[in-house]
């Protein structure tokens, strides 16, 4: 079931209080999104929502605003929090916490994330002292539970932010752990970029009647976005060419299928003169950050990353996509491609395309809505130059990114970072979707799978992330006793 609200209604005529349209006034935030004018309204009565648009849509205020609306009035109890919104990444949840922060302060609502890599017992604190609207990752949510530092028996309304990506991911099951908790009365909304496969099993279980609303098809239809097919004759080619596409003007972003894939064509480009960083789950969330940030800021105009910067990571002026490696399958083709085109912007998304692969891209794209045809190119084809901008590298190699830590300052509200520009963006830019350098999402482990450690010695070091002189620190440290590790799965 679905309704028709009307498209030019105001944030006021939508039903969301003064102060709160006062806040977003100030944020710069004028008009509804077509998502949130569709939403708000049934969310605002209660109902359970299906929502669904393309990526930097402003789904995060189409669930978050009537979700602050129906909790204020009342206050959390130390534990207990009344709102609950699941993610399937940390990026994400600090993204949709720095979005809805200033609105929650406007109706004296508290909001707070808990999420994996962060430490635990802060997290637990945190909740102590009350939290009216949680955002959390799952796995995290499901140790502060067994730990007994939360309650889910108070939630009057539930959001699944990127539902589609958390049954990919393999969280369903802690997802539905989490929602069996919740009272079964309780007003659910779920939104995703796409709604299909096991989505529908969370939908048929837990939301009663719902209403739909989508405001695009699953196909690619950005009308900013132009889509081209470069056919190249074999691998090397095709490592010339993204070399020279890499050269160009602008924020360009190549998507790779493996983590040593990204690492090392990051590092090819270096060598060619042009300033790469890369960026994988493999990495530590320090690299991350840091990496993320140059590249929002110009200063690394060029990102090398897997799929998991497909979903979740905001920065204005993405002017080109690469597929340098074709995505498996054709959702991941659209979220890859959703991080240019942003906001009414322009973009272009090329795909390279060896002699073997033309078939399975081919198909590909027709399911991706796709239509395009393909275009013979070489290292310094004229046609090349037309699409992407294309250039000849300098050739002088260019130094890997030193290895400095990034550390987020300590606030006096229990240890949470300050909102700033480095490394995030404003609530009013993240939640309408064109902010600057909001962290790539970090892939979470699912319960169960296992989680690989390179042996110390030649060639590694024994923890994920560590460096040589934190590796000769640590050895220089007395032995202490065995600590119990906290295994979170997210």
């Amino acid at each position: 079931m679905s309704t028709s609200p009307r498209p030019d209604a105001t944030f006021a005529e939508l039903g969301l209080p003064v102060a709160l349209v006062q806040t977003l006034r100030n944020a710069g935030i004028e008009k509804p999104f077509p998502i949130q004018a569709a939403t708000i309204g049934d969310a605002l009565a209660g109902r359970d929502v299906l929502g669904r648009g393309p990526t930097g849509s402003g789904k995060t205020l189409a669930f978050g605003l009537p979700m602050l609306t129906r909790l204020t009035g009342a206050s959390a109890k130390p534990g207990r929090p009344r709102g609950l919104v699941l993610v399937p990444t940390r990026e994400l949840a600090t993204q949709i916490e720095r979005a809805l922060d200033e609105a929650a302060l406007s109706l004296g609502l508290r909001v707070a994330s808990v999420v994996g890599g962060a430490p635990i017992k802060r997290q637990a604190d945190r909740l102590a002292r009350g939290v009216d609207l949680l955002i959390a990752t799952p796995g995290r949510l499901d140790d502060l539970i067994k730990q007994r530092a939360a309650d889910l028996s108070d939630v009057m309304i539930t959001a699944l932010d990127e539902a589609d990506h958390m049954a990919d991911m393999g969280f369903l099951p802690q997802v539905t752990r989490l929602l069996d908790r919740t009272p079964k009365d309780g007003q659910r909304l779920l939104f995703s970029a796409t709604l299909d496969g096991d989505v529908d099993k969370l939908v048929k279980r837990y939301l009663n009647n719902p209403v739909t609303h989508s405001t695009a098809p699953a196909e690619a239809s950005v009308t900013t976005m132009t889509h081209h097919l470069l056919y190249v004759r074999d691998k090397n080619i095709k490592r010339t060419v993204a070399t020279e596409i890499a050269a160009r003007d602008g924020l360009t972003i190549m998507f790779v299928r493996t983590k040593h894939g990204a690492d090392r064509l990051a590092k090819q480009l270096r060598g060619a003169g042009v300033d790469a960083g890369s960026l994988h789950g493999g990495k530590a969330q320090n690299n991350r950050v840091r990496t993320l940030a140059a590249f929002a800021d110009g200063s690394v105009p060029v990102l090398v990353t897997t799929d998991v910067a497909a979903r979740g990571i905001h920065i204005d002026g993405v002017s080109l996509v690469v597929h340098f490696d074709p995505p498996a399958e054709h959702k991941a083709y659209l979220h890859r491609a959703g991080r240019t085109a942003r906001a009414g912007e322009d973009g272009v998304v090329v795909t390279l395309v060896t002699d073997e692969e033309r078939k399975d891209v081919a198909a590909m794209t027709r399911k991706a809505g796709v239509q395009t045809d393909g275009v013979e190119v070489r290292p310094g084809d004229r046609k090349l130059v037309e699409i992407t901008g294309a250039r000849k590298p300098s050739g002088i190699a260019l130094a890997a990114p030193a290895p400095t830590q990034v550390n987020a300052p300590k606030s006096a509200n229990g240890g949470r970072p300050r909102r700033g520009r480095s490394g995030g963006a404003p609530a009013s830019e993240a939640a309408q979707g064109h902010s600057r350098g909001a962290g790539a999402p970090r892939r979470e482990r699912p319960a169960g799978e296992s989680r690989s450690r390179k042996p110390a010695g030649a060639g590694g070091h024994a923890r994920s992330g560590d460096t040589p002189t934190n590796s000769r620190r640590r050895a220089a440290r007395p032995a202490a006793p065995a600590a119990r590790r906290n295994r979170s799965a997210n």
